[in-house]
């Protein structure tokens, strides 16, 4: 999360959609604040509400036998919150936790229902938005299964980054262990080699991006191929 929340920027999703469908579901939402660790839903919870975060950002964690969880996904401004509900899932499979404080434009579930309705570009966009996770998550299992973690930790960081909008980003050892489901020792190695290679700063419990461009190379392919599946299907 970062140290304090930025400026806000439009949904990309909603971009996305005509000039006509986009203010016309604008109309219909409310802006509204998110918090840091505030839990949107959790597994089983009813989706009240989709949730088109602009400069928040979300984690998406998977939960079993009462463990923390561990992240599959985050949401910034270029997706959306509450998406099952245009596959007519009414209730939430994952636990939704802000990691980033900041803005977010809110749609009733009722609402969404009706623009779904009014909007096929809609319907189309959030289709394919879903396609874009599920090869996110996909490439999740894989990616804690082959890869090391300093690659693992590299492709979060910048996934944070892109969300967070900022390079200064509020991230403790044991939160970052939650993301990559690893022993805080290994984040501590793995973060530890990547300041060594003058790519990131940390002290105080705030990772600094110092070199974008390098800690990209230390990633694995898997952050360049999300990237590339949301550019094919949605931008």
């Amino acid at each position: 999360m970062t140290t304090e929340p930025t400026a806000p920027v439009l949904n990309r999703l909603l971009e996305a959609l005509p000039i006509l469908d986009r203010a016309r579901l604008l109309d219909r939402c409310e802006s509204v604040s998110l918090v840091a660790a505030q839990v949107l839903y959790e597994p089983g919870d009813a989706i009240r509400h989709i949730h088109f975060p602009t400069s928040a950002f979300v984690s998406l964690v998977s939960t079993a036998d009462g463990h923390d969880g561990l992240q599959t996904g985050m949401v910034g401004n270029e997706g959306a919150l509450g998406y099952e509900l245009s596959l007519d899932v009414q209730s939430a499979p994952l636990r939704t936790l802000v990691q980033g404080a900041g803005l977010a434009w809110r749609l009733t579930a009722q609402s969404f229902e009706q623009e779904l309705l009014q909007s096929s570009t809609l319907k189309r966009v959030l289709n394919r938005y879903v396609c874009v996770l599920l090869m996110e998550f996909g490439r999740s299992g894989l990616c804690n299964q082959f890869h090391q973690i300093e690659e693992r930790l590299a492709r979060w960081l910048l996934t944070t980054q892109d969300c967070a909008h900022s390079p200064h980003l509020a991230l403790t050892h044991e939160v970052l262990g939650r993301m990559l489901g690893v022993r805080r020792v290994g984040i501590t190695n793995a973060a530890t080699a990547l300041h060594t290679r003058q790519l990131i700063d940390y002290r105080r419990g705030v990772i600094t991006i110092t070199d974008r461009a390098g800690l990209e190379n230390a990633a694995c392919d898997c952050y360049r191929a999300n990237r590339r599946s949301y550019a094919d299907l949605i931008a």
